[in-house]
């Protein structure tokens, strides 16, 4: 069968560009090795970030270099073999991080985020997923006066872009969660107009199944070639051969694999998150999603249990998976929490897509007509996912677009 258009990518990001493509009556494939809401979309920290305006620019001081350094952080670690592989796409990210870059890329970031929980709402609403969704906000917890003294000038800088805060005691995050131990820290930062979603997979799911209700076509294979020629594309994968007038690129880590034979090699890095979950009982219920700011994990009530979610891993995408950083994690959790069970035999581990400059590539291939990426969006493709689905139906309709693309275009990487 041929299809108007075929999206690669299940994850958040590829399954909302097919929601949005399937909804303006196109005839839509969305094609990818595993099922929606399998990959990094199933194992993130459950939050729809509308907060998240500021990008995570590579350290240039040489305290926190120094700190990181010995790679025994909780936050971030790193090995050698992804340190030589990826050393271009790292040295850009650090000349990207001077001040004056960072100001710059934040201002074009933060046109992405400020839509983000409307544009979910669509897809919530139209998908019958709100039992999913808690619009209370989540904790941003501080163990020292000067890094919350400093969280709480950005948060009231913030306001001047729609993003709601309360700052909090100790006394009041006591009363708020009282399971929890906060003898460690000094205060936190009510996110007020972000949410939680407590089941982040079924909430890909739930777009996913409302998109097929709307006549879209999900097919599990994988990608072995990709062919443009005078009659559009053709998708060659382990099991059948697809056609297509136009084509996405939108799966997350695993692009470049797929736009490399074509021509296009974009400086994308992986970054890979751990996740494990514990049993909940009376003494550890929780309400509200906790980020250590300090110590860069995150603690979040899900269907699963309560998910302890590490920060980053700078490696491979095949390297084995080491759970140092997740074991050192826990050892702070279970001070904050009484966590006993845990619910699965051996943590989950995933990769997210990042790009040097902090930007997510959204926009037309440069080197063939009707192909368009999506890919890139680092921490925040489960945020961004149906933001970016709506640009890139409009790219693709050429409609009037809701945010100038131009910044997030993969010819900024061609020189």
């Amino acid at each position: 069968m041929r299809y108007e258009v075929i999206v690669i990518g299940a994850g958040m990001v590829g399954t909302s560009i097919a929601w949005h493509l399937q909804k303006n009556n196109s005839n839509v494939l969305l094609l990818d090795k595993k099922l929606p809401g399998s990959e990094t979309s199933y194992g993130n920290a459950g939050l729809i970030q509308r907060e998240a305006i500021h990008t995570h620019p590579f350290p240039r001081q040489l305290t926190e270099m120094i700190r990181v350094l010995p790679n025994q952080g909780t936050d971030i670690r790193y090995r050698i073999p992804a340190i030589l592989r990826y050393h271009q796409a790292l040295l850009q990210y650090w000349k990207y991080s001077t001040p004056a870059s960072v100001k710059k890329i934040e201002s074009e970031w933060q046109t992405l985020i400020e839509h983000c929980t409307s544009e979910h709402q669509t897809m919530i609403s139209a998908s019958g997923a709100d039992e999913l969704i808690t619009r209370k906000g989540w904790l941003q917890l501080h163990r020292s006066e000067e890094t919350l003294k400093e969280a709480i000038a950005l948060a009231i800088e913030a306001r001047e872009q729609g993003v709601e805060h309360n700052v909090l005691s100790v006394e009041e995050l006591k009363a708020m969660e009282p399971s929890a131990n906060f003898d460690d820290f000094v205060g936190a930062i009510h996110w007020l107009n972000s949410w939680q979603v407590s089941n982040p997979s079924s909430l890909v799911k739930a777009y996913a199944k409302n998109f097929q209700d709307m006549q879209g076509t999900i097919k599990e294979s994988d990608v072995k070639d990709i062919v443009q020629d005078a009659d559009g594309w053709k998708i060659v994968t382990d099991s059948e051969t697809y056609y297509s007038d136009k084509l996405v690129i939108a799966a997350g880590p695993w692009s470049n694999d797929l736009i490399r034979p074509l021509g296009y090699d974009l400086p994308l890095f992986p970054m890979r998150g751990y996740h494990q979950h514990f049993k909940v009982t009376d003494k550890n219920t929780i309400t509200h999603s906790m980020f250590d700011m300090d110590k860069g994990f995150v603690m979040g009530p899900m269907q699963q249990g309560i998910r302890i979610t590490t920060g980053a891993e700078m490696t491979t995408m095949n390297a084995p998976k080491n759970f140092g950083q997740l074991k050192t994690v826990l050892k702070f959790a279970k001070k904050i929490l009484p966590l006993e069970d845990a619910v699965e035999s051996e943590a989950w581990a995933g990769s997210r897509p990042c790009m040097p400059d902090m930007k997510p590539v959204i926009g037309p291939a440069n080197k063939h007509d009707k192909l368009w990426f999506a890919f890139g969006h680092s921490h925040q493709g489960f945020t961004l996912g149906p933001m970016t689905g709506r640009l890139v139906e409009e790219m693709i309709h050429e409609k009037p677009l809701l945010v100038d693309l131009a910044p997030f275009s993969a010819e900024r990487f061609s020189n």
